[in-house]
C-alpha cells in the first residue's frame, strides 16, 4: 500500500521550499494554542474508532493540499477557475495572496508578473477584492509627476514559477528584483516578510487606491508615526453593477522604522507627504537595508473601522515570527480536513481531493472583528451576541446544489452562524433576503432567489437548528416569493414574482432579463426549485399550510414544459413558447440562448431534480429520455452555445445522477468518473470551470466519495463508485459515515454491489436518515459496467411528484404563427401525461375578436404516458389589424383541476413590410421586441425633464444599448433598411449618435457609426430620426445588442426608441407606432348631479404607451377661463362637500405625454339643495285645499310631494328657474286631522 504520509507530487514538488531565515532580534514565540485565542477557529478532530479495523487513513491531509491547483484555466468556456494561491484560515476574513494583472479573482498562472500581496481574494467570475496590494520595489522612486508607465499603482515586479511555493499556512516568491517573499495569515491578520538585495534601495508601495474592482473616491492611506501606515478603500461593482459597494479598513505596521515615507496619487508622487485619498492613490515606504535586509510587516483589516483592523492585529498575531502563526493555521486546517479521512488512493487523486476539501473550506467568510462588531447591510455597525459569527460572500447560485450540503454535515455551528448571517442580512434590508450578497451589500447577481435553499440547505443537512430562527426566516422567505419591490440601490429579490404566482412561470420579459438577456425559463426552474425548499422549512415548524401551498408552487416547472418539442421553454407575456424546436443555436456574441442564464435549453432540460420522474414521463418516458440523455454526453464541458453537458457549469452539476432516475446507475457511474479524469487534474488548470467559491471543489469531493446531494431540501444522497478504497465522514452531530470499496481507483468506475450497515441495499440513493444518523456502506467495485444492479424502477432515486398534475396541454406549432388577415391555419392541439395514469381532459379555445377556432371545445383522453391530439381550424377575419393575436386553450380534468395550456399568437402580417419595434425608458422600461439592455458601460438612471421621466446614463457609462428581437429581424440576412427614431429632451447643443450592426463593417464589436443629431436646446421633449440603409442587426455589439446610443455621460435623457425595419429576414409586424403618439382620451368625465354638501366625481381613462401625466381643469359658469384643480393629478377627480356655488361648475381632464396632449369634453356639475318643503298653516276643512311649496330642487326637476306620516300624495310639480315648486292639493277624507306636514 501506498504510504499516505508522503507529500505528493503536484505542482510545487520541484519549486525550491522557502526557509525561515534567522534575524538578529527577538520574535515573540506562538504555539499551537494560538487556536483558540480570538478571532481563530478550533475544530475537533474525531478520535480513531476501533470499527475502523486494520484501515489506514491519510495521516496529515494538509500534506495533500496544493493551494496552486486551480489558479489557472480549465476550459474554453469560463475556463478560469480563478482560486488564489495565498495563505488564508478557515473561512476567514483575510486570504493574503499575490495579485496578477488581469485576474478577476486576483492571480492567473499564466502571468509573469506580479501587482501586489493583498487581503482578501474569492474563486469569482468578475472582479472582485484584491484590497490594498502591498508591493516590495527596489531602487529610487521619483518625487512629482511621473510618466503614466511610472505610476507607482500600475507598478509591477516579474517573477518566475521556480520562485514559488504554496502550501497551507505559508507562500513564497522570490521577484524578479532580488525581493524574497514569505506569507502567513490568521483569521484576520497577515505576516509579510521581505528579504531585499542589500545593494539596492528598498520600498514597499502600499496601493490602497487599487482594488481589483476598483477603488472609488472614498479611499483613503495615512503615515502614522515611523512605522504604521493605515486607512481605508471603497470599492465594488461587482459584474458591473455600479451600485453595490463596500469600504475595508487596514493598519500595516512594520517592525522597525521606515527611513523615508511618501504618498501619490495617479501620476503624482509627493516625498515627505502624510496622506493621500482617490482612486489610484497610496503609500510609499523606504527601509534601510544595508545591515539588516529583511523588513516585516503586519496587516490587519475590518469592515468596520481603522481601529477595528488595530484591534483584530493585537489579538491574532501580538508577535513578529511568521513559523509558529504558520503552523498554528495549518494546523487548523489539519483538524478540518481530517474530518473527511480517505485511504487507498494514489498520491495525485489525494492531492485532487484534499485540495477541493480546502477548496469547500474557504468561503463564507468572516466579516466581525474579534470584538464582535461588523456593518451591516444597512450600513449601521452592530455587536454580536457572543458565540455568534457574520459571515459574508454567498454565491448562492453556485452553492446550493453541493457546497452548503458538505458544509452542513461536517460543521453545525459554523453553518448555523452562516445561516443566521444571511437572515441579519434580511433583517437589515428591510426584510428581503438577500441574492449573491457581498460584503454587506447584495450583488443581485444570477437568477433564482438562491440564499434561500442555501438556507434551507444549511438547516436540512446538519446545521445546529438550535441557534437558527427558522420562523423569522421562513417569514421573510414567504414575502419575497409572493411581492416584488426594489431593495436598496433598485435590485429585487423576485423581479415580477407576481405574474410568477399568478400565472405560475416567469414571463419572458423584462422583469426576467439577466446578465446574458432574458432568462424566463431559467428564473421559474430555479423559482420552483427555491419554493421546494420553502416547503421543507416549512415542514420543520410544522406549518402544513405553508408547506402545501410551496410543494404546489414547486411543481411549476410543468408550466413551462412544451410537450410538442419536449423542453423546458420560456413563456413570452401572451403564454406562448417560442416557435420551432426547443434548442435553437445561440446567435452572435449571445452567451446562452434566449430566456435561459449561461447556458440553453438542452442544458436546463435536466433542471428539475425536485422531481425527475415527472420530467421523465413528460419526455415520454424512460426510453426516449435515455436517447437525449446519451447524446447529451457526447460532450462533457461544451460552454452554454451547444446543447451538450456542460460541466464546468452549475446548472449541470446534477446531471450525472438523472440516469440513476432512469433505470441506468451503471451510466451515472460512468460519467461521474469521466468528468472527474478528463476535467479535474492536479495541476493550475485543474476544473472545468470557475470554482465560484467552492462550489466546483465540492461537486469532486462529493465525486470522490461516492455520493452525491440530488434534492435541494432534501438529505437525498445518489450512490456511485467511490474513487477511494477508504473514507470516513466525521459528522458533526457525532455520527460517522463509513465507506468502503476495495479495489477503488479510477478504472474501477461501477457498482456491482452495495451494503448498508451490512444488509443488502439496491438503490441508487441512500434513505434519508442516512446523512444525519451516519452507518457503513460497502461497495463491490467493478471495471465493467452492470447492468442489472439497480436498474428496476423501484430502485430509482426519489422524485417528489405531490401536486404534480396529470397532463399537460400543447398547440403544434407552437409560439408566433405568422398569417394575413383573411387566412385560415390548421393547427394540432392535445395533451401529454406526466405518468400518473389515464387521465380524461376537456379543453376550449379562447380567441380574440375577428379570430375563430373550430371547433372550439372538445374533450380527450390522456394517456399516463404519451400523447393525444385533436385538429382546430383557426380562421382569421380580413378585419384583424396587423399584430400580435394570441389564441389560447385551456385545458382541465374532469374534476376540475386546471392544467398547463398551449397559446398561439398569430403573428398578422403588414401590408408595407415593415417590422416596427420599440422600448418606452422611464421608471420602469416597457417595450414591444424592442429590448433595452442595462449592463457594462450602459448603465442608465431616470432623470426628469420637463416635467416627464426618461432615462440617461450613469457611472462610467456612454451608451444606452437596445436589441432588436431576433423574430422580427433573424440576425444573419445582410444588410437591411432601418430608420431608429429616438425621443429625447432637447437641453444644449450638443450632438449624438448610434453605432449600430452593419452588413457593411466587421470585427468584434462591428460598429458603425450614423450621422450626428445636434440638439438646439429647446428644452423640449423632441425627436430625432437616425436612417440606416445597411442595418444587420446581428447581436453584435456589447450584451449581444444590436446598436447603442452614443450619448455620453449623463448629457441626454432619452425617453422612447423605436425601430423600423425592412428587409430580408424580417417579420412584418406593427407591434407600436413608429414615432411617439400623444395620449388619447378613451372615456372622458360625465355630468355629474349631487346634493348640496355632498361629494362629487369624475373619471377619465387615456390609452397611452407612454408614461402620461394628467391634470383636472375647472371652470366656473360664466367664465371663459379654464383653472388647473390643484393636487388632482390621477384619473379620478373627487370634491368632498360641495356647495351650491359651484353649479354649473364645468370640468376636463388634460393628459400629456412626450409628444403631446389631449383635453377631454367638458363635463357639467349640478348641485341642488339644500331641499325645504312647506304646507299652508290653519284648519283645513275635510275635502278642503293644502298649499304646499318648495326650493333647492334643480330647475325642470319634477318634484312629488307627499303627506308625512300616512302617507298621502299631495300631487307632482316641476321646478323653475330658481328650483322652487308649488302646488295644491284637496284632502280626501281619510286624512287624519291633526297630522299635517
Amino acid at each position: 500500500m501506498t504510504a499516505l504520509s508522503i507529500r505528493s507530487k503536484g505542482i510545487n514538488a520541484m519549486r525550491r521550499p522557502r526557509i525561515q531565515r534567522e534575524r538578529g532580534r527577538a520574535a515573540t514565540a506562538l504555539t499551537l494554542s494560538l487556536a483558540l485565542s480570538a478571532g481563530l477557529v478550533a475544530f475537533a478532530q474525531a478520535p480513531a474508532s476501533a470499527e475502523d479495523g486494520d484501515v489506514e487513513y491519510v495521516a496529515d491531509p494538509t500534506a495533500y493540499v496544493d493551494p496552486m491547483i486551480g489558479t489557472g484555466n480549465g476550459g474554453e468556456s469560463v475556463g478560469e477557475v480563478n482560486n488564489f494561491p495565498g495563505v488564508a484560515a478557515p473561512f476567514g476574513m483575510m486570504q493574503l495572496s499575490p495579485d496578477t494583472p488581469n485576474a478577476p479573482g486576483g492571480y492567473h498562472y499564466d502571468a509573469n508578473t506580479i501587482k501586489g500581496f493583498s487581503l482578501n481574494h474569492a474563486s469569482v467570475g468578475c472582479p472582485a477584492f484584491g484590497d490594498i496590494p502591498i508591493l516590495p520595489v527596489t531602487g529610487a522612486i521619483a518625487s512629482g509627476q511621473v510618466p503614466n508607465a511610472d505610476r507607482l499603482s500600475n507598478r509591477t515586479v516579474g517573477f518566475s514559477h521556480d520562485d514559488e511555493h504554496a502550501e497551507l499556512g505559508s507562500y513564497s516568491l522570490g521577484l524578479a528584483n532580488g525581493v524574497d517573499v514569505d506569507l502567513t495569515a490568521t483569521t484576520r491578520t497577515g505576516l509579510l516578510e521581505f528579504e531585499f538585495p542589500a545593494d539596492q534601495l528598498a520600498s514597499i508601495v502600499v496601493k490602497s487606491g487599487s482594488s481589483i474592482g476598483g477603488s472609488r473616491a472614498n479611499t483613503h492611506v495615512e503615515v502614522v508615526g515611523d512605522s504604521e501606515v493605515a486607512g481605508y478603500s471603497t470599492t465594488g461593482g461587482f459584474c458591473a453593477v455600479n451600485d453595490n459597494e463596500y469600504t475595508v479598513y487596514f493598519d500595516i505596521v512594520f517592525d522597525r522604522p521606515f527611513q523615508s515615507h511618501g504618498t501619490y496619487v495617479d501620476r503624482v508622487n509627493t516625498a515627505d507627504a502624510l496622506s493621500a485619498d482617490g482612486p489610484n492613490s497610496g503609500a510609499y515606504l523606504g527601509f534601510d537595508v544595508a545591515e539588516d535586509q529583511t523588513v516585516t510587516a503586519k496587516v490587519s483589516m475590518s469592515y468596520v473601522s481603522i481601529d477595528g483592523a488595530r484591534r483584530n492585529m493585537a489579538a491574532e498575531i501580538p508577535g513578529w515570527d511568521l513559523a509558529p502563526v504558520a503552523a498554528d493555521t495549518r494546523e487548523q486546517w489539519r483538524q478540518l480536513l481530517s474530518k473527511v479521512a480517505v485511504g487507498g488512493g494514489e498520491d495525485e487523486h489525494l492531492t485532487q481531493f484534499y485540495t477541493a476539501l480546502y477548496h469547500s473550506f474557504l468561503h463564507p467568510n468572516t466579516f466581525n472583528d474579534v470584538d464582535g462588531q461588523y456593518i451591516g447591510f444597512d450600513d449601521v455597525v452592530r455587536t454580536l451576541e457572543p458565540g455568534q459569527t457574520q459571515y459574508a460572500n454567498f454565491s448562492d447560485w453556485d452553492i446550493y446544489r453541493s457546497l452548503v450540503q458538505l458544509q452542513a454535515l461536517l460543521l453545525p455551528d459554523e453553518t448555523a452562524q452562516m445561516g443566521e448571517s444571511l437572515l441579519r442580512d434580511a433583517q437589515q434590508q428591510g426584510g428581503w433576503w438577500p441574492r449573491w450578497p457581498l460584503a454587506n451589500d447584495t450583488t443581485s447577481q444570477m437568477n433564482g432567489d438562491n440564499s434561500v435553499p442555501v438556507y434551507v440547505n444549511y438547516a436540512v443537512w446538519g446545521a445546529d437548528t438550535s441557534k437558527m430562527d427558522l420562523a423569522a426566516a421562513l417569514e421573510i422567505m414567504e414575502k419575497g416569493a409572493t411581492q416584488s419591490a426594489p431593495v436598496g440601490w433598485g435590485w429585487y429579490e423576485r423581479r415580477g414574482v407576481e405574474d410568477y404566482v399568478e400565472l405560475g412561470y416567469q414571463p419572458n420579459n423584462a422583469d426576467s432579463a439577466g446578465d446574458h438577456g432574458l432568462q424566463g425559463a431559467s428564473q421559474t426552474l430555479e423559482w420552483a426549485i427555491d419554493d421546494y425548499t420553502i416547503a421543507q422549512l416549512a415542514g420543520l415548524l410544522g406549518d402544513d399550510e405553508t408547506r402545501e401551498e410551496y410543494l404546489q408552487r414547486s411543481q411549476n416547472w410543468q408550466n413551462i414544459f412544451n410537450p410538442t418539442t419536449g423542453y423546458l421553454s420560456p413563456r413570452d407575456d401572451f403564454g406562448a413558447f417560442p416557435a420551432g424546436p426547443g434548442y435553437v443555436p445561440p446567435t452572435g456574441n449571445n452567451f446562452g440562448q434566449s430566456g435561459y442564464a449561461e447556458g440553453n435549453a438542452a442544458q436546463y432540460n435536466w433542471l428539475v431534480p425536485q422531481n425527475l420522474k415527472g420530467l421523465i414521463d413528460s419526455m415520454g418516458g424512460a426510453e426516449p429520455t435515455i436517447e437525449r440523455l446519451d447524446a447529451f454526453f457526447e460532450q462533457i464541458n461544451a460552454g452554454p452555445n451547444v446543447p451538450f453537458m456542460w460541466a464546468g457549469n452549475e446548472i449541470n452539476f446534477g446531471v450525472p445522477w438523472v440516469y440513476n432516475a432512469l433505470g441506468q446507475p451503471w451510466k451515472t457511474q460512468e460519467q461521474v468518473r469521466r468528468i472527474q479524469t478528463e476535467l479535474f487534474a492536479n495541476g493550475p488548470g485543474g476544473a472545468p470551470g470557475n470554482d465560484d467559491l467552492g462550489a466546483q471543489s465540492s461537486w469532486y469531493v462529493w465525486a470522490s466519495l461516492g455520493l452525491y446531494p440530488i434534492t435541494p431540501g432534501e438529505t437525498d444522497l445518489g450512490v456511485h463508485a467511490p474513487l477511494f478504497e477508504h473514507a470516513k465522514l466525521s459528522l458533526g452531530n457525532g455520527n460517522t459515515i463509513r465507506i468502503n470499496a476495495e479495489g477503488a481507483g479510477v478504472d474501477a468506475a461501477y457498482v456491482t454491489d452495495l451494503r448498508l450497515d451490512g444488509q443488502e441495499y439496491e438503490h441508487t440513493a441512500l434513505p434519508q436518515s442516512f446523512a444525519v444518523q451516519g452507518g457503513t456502506l460497502d461497495f463491490t467495485l467493478s471495471n465493467e459496467p452492470d447492468e442489472t444492479w439497480a436498474a428496476s424502477p423501484e430502485a430509482a432515486s426519489p422524485s417528489y411528484t405531490e401536486y404534480q398534475r396529470p397532463a399537460i396541454g400543447l398547440t403544434d406549432p407552437t409560439g408566433p404563427v405568422t398569417v394575413t388577415a383573411g387566412d385560415s391555419l390548421d393547427l394540432e392541439i392535445g395533451a401529454a401525461g406526466t405518468g400518473l395514469g389515464e387521465t380524461p381532459v376537456t379543453w376550449k379555445a379562447v380567441a380574440p375578436d375577428g379570430v375563430t377556432v373550430t371547433p372550439s371545445s372538445g374533450s380527450l383522453t390522456v394517456p399516463s404516458i404519451g400523447q393525444v391530439r385533436d385538429d382546430v381550424v383557426v380562421d382569421v377575419s380580413e378585419s384583424v389589424e396587423s399584430g400580435s393575436h394570441p389564441v389560447s386553450f385551456e385545458f382541465e380534468t374532469a374534476d376540475g383541476q386546471k392544467l398547463p395550456g398551449g397559446t398561439v399568437v398569430l403573428a398578422v402580417l403588414a401590408a408595407d413590410g415593415n417590422a416596427i419595434m420599440c422600448s418606452v425608458l422611464s421608471t420602469e422600461v416597457t417595450g414591444t421586441s424592442l429590448t433595452w439592455k442595462d449592463e457594462g458601460d450602459g448603465k442608465t438612471v431616470p432623470a426628469e425633464r420637463g416635467g416627464f421621466i426618461g432615462r440617461t446614463t450613469t457611472g462610467t457609462s456612454n451608451y444606452m444599448y437596445f436589441q432588436v428581437d431576433d423574430l422580427y429581424a433573424a440576425p444573419g440576412n445582410g444588410a437591411r433598411a432601418a430608420t431608429v427614431n429616438v425621443t429625447y429632451f432637447d437641453q444644449g447643443t450638443g450632438s449624438w449618435n448610434l453605432h449600430y450592426d452593419s452588413a457593411g463593417t466587421t470585427g468584434n464589436p462591428n460598429y458603425k457609426d450614423s450621422p450626428r443629431w445636434t440638439n438646439t436646446n429647446t428644452n423640449t421633449w423632441k425627436t430625432a430620426t437616425f436612417v440606416l440603409p445597411d442595418a444587420e442587426f446581428s447581436n453584435g455589439e456589447n450584451g449581444n445588442s444590436d446598436f447603442r446610443l452614443n450619448i455620453g455621460i449623463g448629457q441626454q435623457v432619452i425617453g422612447r426608441v423605436s425601430v423600423t425595419v425592412n428587409g430580408p429576414g424580417v417579420t412584418a409586424m406593427h407591434l407600436c407606432d413608429a414615432l411617439p403618439q400623444a395620449p388619447e382620451i378613451a372615456t372622458g368625465p360625465a355630468d355629474a348631479v349631487v346634493l348640496a354638501g355632498g361629494d362629487a366625481e369624475f373619471g377619465a381613462a387615456v390609452s397611452s404607451d407612454l408614461a402620461t401625466r394628467l391634470a383636472w381643469q375647472s371652470k366656473a359658469p360664466g367664465s371663459d377661463e379654464w383653472v388647473a384643480v390643484d393636487g388632482q393629478t390621477g384619473p379620478t377627480l373627487a370634491l368632498a362637500g360641495v356647495g351650491t356655488s359651484v353649479d354649473g361648475t364645468q370640468y376636463r381632464v388634460v393628459a400629456s405625454n412626450l409628444a403631446g396632449q389631449a383635453t377631454s369634453d367638458p363635463a357639467t356639475l349640478r348641485v341642488y339643495g339644500p331641499v325645504s318643503a312647506a304646507v299652508g298653516a290653519g284648519e283645513i276643512a275635510e275635502f278642503g285645499t293644502i298649499d304646499f311649496t318648495g326650493a333647492g330642487f334643480l330647475p325642470g326637476e319634477d318634484v312629488t310631494a307627499t303627506l308625512e306620516p300616512g302617507g298621502f300624495a299631495l300631487g307632482t310639480a316641476t321646478a323653475d328657474a330658481s328650483g322652487a315648486v308649488s302646488g295644491s292639493a284637496t284632502l280626501a277624507d281619510d286624512v287624519v286631522a291633526g297630522r299635517t306636514r
